[in-house]
């Protein structure tokens, strides 16, 4: 059973939107004058349109509600309070009903997307050992796999530490322990004492999940010391729903933190990517030069649009838990019609059968075909790989025009 995620009907989301916005600041008919915000310019978008009534997301979107900040620490802009409290209740249905961790007992909050994210908990980490261990940076390292998403080495070239990947294998996208201790070795011998490590729940290219007890017992067996952040960027709002014992969750005690990607399998606007940390390691990124913001700033981007967080938040409210079990069922029935199609062509594909994608060798596919149904290359200077992403738009009969095509082809 969920405790914070409920499905809700179409006049309860917007009545919750709409009581939401109107405990936040009111610039027309408040005496405030030291805010530096205001509602979307209204010589542009019309504040009295009709359809705004009905529009709980657009309406948010014109009010321009601002979540900077991170409203499950405690303080935050009282400006805002009625829209925070709908984040917040986000944050715990993501990180308790979906992610299994105890209520309350996690931070988070919307972030851009899962690149942001990501840099977020590596930051978190990096600070953590530098304050705590007195580490200095070139004794700090980022650890993931080759088919990691290319954020790790963003937040790397940003935060001025190395980073280390292993190997995985080029048929079935996994792990082993030894290119795992080989990596980790290899590290410690350049001087690397603290290691971050980025666990994959679902790569964007393959949909493939790396074995977290393999990790954990490499981490053990040379005595690392690390903290484990989960990027489910794409596969957070999905895989969870297709495995039953899923081992990438607040339950296990060795993850820390993860990320999900809302503007993914979620459908909602891009911008609406959601970290999520166990309490107690969001204060190491604490900017206390923000003193004019109220609670002050704890995450990497700043202001936030509050519409984006009350958007995810309806998509979640308006299809509820099994509504959300069906969509995935379905998705995953698509994903297992096509793999037999192939198979029966005698194609060589990838797919982890917990995911929506199916990844084909290049070699089975004409430049036309690819084109023709935007298929998208691991390496566009010299692909081995494209992949098929099963998404609410892909529909078997779309599926099956692509299955006639490649027949005339192959």
């Amino acid at each position: 059973m969920t405790q914070f995620w409920t499905k809700k009907s179409e006049e309860e989301i917007k009545k919750i939107v709409f009581n939401a916005l109107d405990k936040n600041i009111n610039y027309d008919k408040e005496g405030v004058i030291g805010v530096p915000a205001s509602y979307l310019d209204d010589k542009v978008f019309n504040q009295d349109a009709t359809f705004l009534k009905d529009a709980p997301f657009m309406y948010a979107l014109v009010k321009n509600p601002n979540h900077i900040g991170c409203h499950t620490l405690g303080n935050s802009e009282s400006f805002f309070e009625g829209t925070h409290a709908i984040e917040k209740d986000l944050i715990e249905i993501c990180a308790v009903d979906i992610l299994k961790g105890i209520p309350h007992e996690q931070d988070g909050y919307v972030a851009s997307g899962g690149t942001e994210a990501n840099i977020q908990a590596i930051w978190i980490y990096r600070n953590y050992y530098m304050q705590q261990m007195n580490a200095s940076r070139d004794e700090i390292a980022i650890v993931c796999s080759k088919d990691s998403h290319y954020s790790m080495d963003k937040a790397a070239n940003l935060l001025s530490i190395n980073i280390h990947k292993y190997d995985v294998n080029e048929h079935t996208r996994e792990i082993t322990a030894a290119s795992v201790e080989q990596t980790l070795t290899s590290a410690k011998n350049k001087g690397i004492k603290y290691f971050i490590v980025v666990a994959n729940m679902m790569t964007t290219m393959y949909g493939s999940v790396d074995n977290i007890e393999t990790i954990i017992d490499s981490l053990k067996k040379l005595k690392c010391e690390y903290k484990i952040h989960v990027d489910g960027a794409y596969g957070g709002f999905y895989y969870p729903f297709t495995i039953k014992n899923n081992l990438l969750t607040f339950q296990n005690p060795e993850i820390t933190s993860f990320t999900l990607d809302a503007h993914k399998m979620a459908q909602s606007p891009y911008g609406t990517g959601i970290f999520l940390i166990r309490k107690g390691f969001m204060k190491y990124v604490n900017t206390q030069e923000a003193s004019y913001v109220e609670g002050q700033d704890f995450t990497l981007v700043g202001s936030r649009s509050g519409a984006n967080a009350i958007a995810v938040w309806m998509i979640l409210a308006k299809n509820g838990p099994y509504g959300w079990q069906e969509k995935i069922f379905i998705l995953q029935k698509r994903a297992e019609w096509i793999c037999k199609e192939l198979e029966q062509l005698n194609i060589k594909y990838y797919r982890n059968p917990m995911s929506n994608i199916v990844t084909i060798g290049s070699s089975y596919l004409n430049p036309e075909l690819v084109k023709k149904y935007g298929l998208v290359p691991d390496n566009h200077v010299s692909p081995k790989w494209y992949k098929i992403v099963i998404m609410e738009h892909v529909t078997v009969d779309k599926l099956a025009l692509f299955i006639n095509d490649i027949k005339e082809t192959v």
